[in-house]
């Protein structure tokens, strides 16, 4: 019987489990499917740069802790497997085309500056120079509501922050399963949960689709399917499955762009082969994971217009994954009610590989009766 038994199998499970590892404790994971296969996999892998220095609520602590343990991580992952993650410090441009959009990105810019991180405005021949298209030239004073030549696609405003960073999430993901296949982590795919037995309010077993499974403490980290185990145990738990719709360019030129480049909630996200990923939607839809003509034509119009590169750059994949929200954009972190030896970790939406660090610190330190080194009270089940 292990120490402690995971359910689910993405990166959020795959590093606490990891984790754990490191710390002696015995580690069984069971996954309804293919360990790292949603949307752990499904992701851009974008990690923004954050800062301890003003990082006064939990969630900016869980951000500023993640953006601390990545580099490290990442190299202990190749390391130990002799998998390249793909860890880069690409650098990230951010972009604004609304007068509306450009004075919340200068003010969300001043922030970051006030944070510690390292932004500086950028002019409209270094956003060319970067292999991104202005559509005209950037307004001195973009804060004061400008709206430039009033062109729709003219970009506004536009900052760089160079710290910031990506991971391939395929490669991320293996290095994990073999990193924890290597410290003694059982991984057990095709297992689903079903149901549950309790005794004097403690998870006994979880009754799988292989049969009962026993472990001295549990943890779920299902992601969008995290709700449907808490159904089982009585206890509401508010996480939708949110739909993401992702196209994948193949531009054969590893020069075409560098750094990432983010307007609102879609990206471009450029890998060392001259592949470049654009996303993403947010849908509602249920667990549909299906692609949709109109939301990929969509991405590809939004990357075509900003990367000159991509304008004759054939669409080499898309795809889509489900991202676990939760009502209020924090994850559930901490002790499921009711049930001493029991604990969730899920509902991170789109941050799930960003969090995954210190998400899997704080509930490991949790999981072997350690203080957290982060408050967790904002996260609990029932807030």
């Amino acid at each position: 019987m292990p120490d402690v038994l995971i359910i689910g199998g993405g990166v959020i499970g795959l590093s606490l489990a990891w984790d754990l590892a490191q710390h002696g404790q015995s580690v069984q994971v069971i996954d309804r499917g293919e360990p790292g296969k949603e949307a752990s996999w499904a992701g851009a892998g974008i990690l923004p740069p954050a800062s301890w220095k003003v990082a006064l609520h939990p969630y900016d602590q869980l951000r500023a802790l993640s953006s601390e343990l990545h580099p490290p991580w990442a190299a202990s992952l190749s390391l130990q497997t002799g998998i390249d993650t793909g860890y880069r410090q690409c650098g990230g441009i951010y972009l604004a085309r609304t007068p509306g959009e450009a004075a919340s990105l200068v003010a969300w810019a001043s922030a970051a500056a006030d944070e510690g991180i390292v932004v500086r405005r950028l002019e409209d021949f270094e956003l060319e120079e970067f292999g991104v298209k202005t559509w005209g030239r950037l307004p001195a004073c973009p804060e004061s509501g400008d709206p430039g030549t009033g062109d729709s696609k003219q970009i506004l405003a536009a900052y760089f922050l160079p710290q910031e960073a990506q991971l391939r999430n395929p490669r991320h993901l293996q290095a994990f399963r073999t990193a924890c296949k290597q410290s003694g982590v059982e991984i057990t795919p095709g297992v689903e949960a079903l149901d549950f037995e309790i005794h004097a309010g403690r998870l006994a077993a979880v009754i799988t689709s292989a049969g009962p499974l026993q472990a001295g403490q549990f943890c779920f980290t299902s992601g969008a399917w995290t709700g449907n185990l808490c159904t089982r145990l009585g206890i509401p738990l508010g996480i939708l499955p949110i739909r993401g719709q992702m196209v994948l360019f193949n531009t054969g030129d590893s020069s075409a762009l560098k750094p990432i480049v983010t307007e609102g909630s879609r990206y471009l996200v450029p890998r060392d082969d001259g592949r470049i990923l654009a996303g993403s939607t947010e849908e509602e839809v249920g667990f549909d994971k299906s692609t949709t003509e109109e939301a990929i034509a969509d991405l590809a119009s939004f990357a075509r217009g900003l990367i000159p590169a991509l304008e004759n750059a054939p669409i080499e994949r898309t795809w889509a994954g489900l991202r676990p929200a939760s009502f209020d954009g924090f994850p559930y972190l901490g002790p499921l009610p009711g049930l001493s030896n029991c604990f969730i970790a899920s509902g991170h939406f789109r941050s799930g590989l960003y969090l995954s660090p210190a998400t899997a610190v704080v509930m490991s330190q949790l999981l072997r009766g350690e203080q957290p080194r982060i408050d967790l009270g904002p996260f609990r089940v029932l807030r």
